[in-house]
């Protein structure tokens, strides 16, 4: 293998986590058309040569990879969406959740699958997470579904390679040192959370499930989270942790880890500036919010606590933490058991829950195609070992489509559907017109 380029330190935390279970994030496009499957191929394997995404090499030892080209060898399963379309979409998003990527000399980190609807499909790719971030896989899915819709040439920008991390601390020291001062803060809050209980912390096996809220919803959110002054994000990381509060009822009787904690996954590609707006490679970090959660409180009180704990890390850019401890956790790993790893962060760094955000809308926009206005999209993130539950949170249109991951050694299903209509009734009771 040539020299190639180095993999990111979120990249190669990633193939560290996929050696104890698959971390494939997976995004389904709706594309109103009939099936032909040797057309989707044909569309598939011209996108991904057109951007060069063929023929993946990667040196581990060296923490290198490169792409370097060649016919795409392209992985297409067909489904019958049968008489419920939803549930087959669902059994299809966890087992490619569940199903390793082969290792091999030349890698292909992408899979589809096409569940057939009789007049229309959903476009299903898994993707072996370290080689993509959600926002790039989704300018590539949509054009692939574009492409089939005869919507002509979709030349959206895609740069395979970009700077690392060590880029990023040079070129901003002072966001490091305030992360840095920062981190005792950062412990103790760990040390407040409350941890989850896994039957078994080496069982990485993820399920599914979804939610989908329709303009009314979609539009109580959007007007209060502008009433209250806080994001749609922070308003969900809120309206999370009060549907996550049952689950966890017995750290009040704790003297010392009494909060509940959720993650929010940020994609960093802004601090890099221009040179990474296109990039391929995911550019992520994470930071938690945590709350003791006390029975009776509002929505709109969480909201207003996660707003002013998260201003103070984006300020700060204290998210960079995420990326310090990812480093920390590295240089560990080597002397660790399985299970430790498993283990390690569920341990020190407790968090409940993640919500990982997209807004398909200026992706489409930016795409310049009318025809965006027939696709509508979906994403279902793994857990990983950071977090036993996560949100995908996918803006489409004027819809909110939320996939949910989760081990299913920490929570059961009946539990993860008690959270889910719980976060569904506190949306449903907002007021569509929000007041201050």
């Amino acid at each position: 293998m040539r020299a190639g380029v180095r993999l990111n330190l979120f990249q190669r935390m990633m193939l560290r986590w996929r050696d104890l279970h698959p971390y494939n994030p997976v995004h389904v496009v709706r594309v109103p058309a009939a099936l032909e499957p040797e057309r989707v191929r044909a569309c598939i394997a011209e996108r991904l040569v057109a951007l060069g995404l063929t023929g993946l090499r990667v040196d581990l030892a060296r923490g290198r990879f490169r792409y370097e080209g060649g016919p795409a060898s392209v992985e297409l399963a067909v489904a019958a969406a049968g008489s419920d379309a939803q549930a087959e979409l669902a059994r299809t998003i966890e087992r490619e959740f569940n199903r390793p990527f082969p290792r091999a000399e030349r890698e292909n980190p992408f899979r589809f699958v096409a569940v057939d609807e009789r007049g229309a499909f959903q476009l299903v790719l898994a993707y072996d997470h370290y080689v993509a971030s959600g926002d790039s896989i989704a300018r590539l899915l949509s054009g692939i579904a574009l492409a089939y819709l005869g919507a002509g040439e979709q030349r959206v920008p895609m740069e395979r390679y970009s700077p690392t991390y060590r880029n990023l601390f040079l070129r901003h020291p002072q966001w490091v040192m305030r992360s840095i001062v920062g981190l005792a803060r950062t412990v103790a809050l760990a040390r407040r959370t409350y941890r989850v209980r896994y039957a078994k912390v080496e069982d990485g096996y993820n399920a599914f499930t979804y939610l989908r809220l329709g303009p009314p919803e979609h539009g109580a959110l959007l007007a209060s989270s502008k009433a209250w002054g806080v994001t749609l994000n922070e308003l969900l990381m809120a309206s999370l942790l009060q549907a996550l509060s049952p689950l966890a009822a017995q750290r009040r009787s704790e003297r010392r880890r009494n909060e509940l904690a959720v993650a929010s996954i940020l994609n960093m590609r802004r601090d890099f500036g221009s040179e990474t707006l296109d990039a391929l490679s995911p550019f992520l970090a994470a930071f938690r919010v945590a709350h003791a959660v006390p029975e009776g409180i509002g929505v709109r009180q969480l909201a207003l606590h996660v707003h002013d704990a998260t201003a103070r890390i984006k300020l700060g850019h204290l998210y960079l933490q995420s990326i310090m401890i990812l480093g920390v956790s590295a240089l560990v790993w080597p002397w660790l058991s399985e299970s430790r790893r498993h283990g390690l962060y569920p341990k020190h760094f407790p968090a409940w829950a993640g919500i990982t955000s997209l807004n398909l809308n200026p992706i489409w926009a930016r795409s310049g195609c009318a025809d965006t206005a027939r696709l509508d999209y979906l994403r279902a993130v793994p857990t990983g070992p950071l977090c036993p539950l996560v949100f995908a949170v996918t803006s489409a249109h004027d819809v909110l489509h939320i996939g949910i991951a989760f081990r299913t050694a920490a929570f059961s299903r009946a539990e993860v559907d008690q959270v889910a209509a719980a976060f569904m009734q506190i949306i449903g009771d907002l007021p569509v017109e929000a007041s201050a």
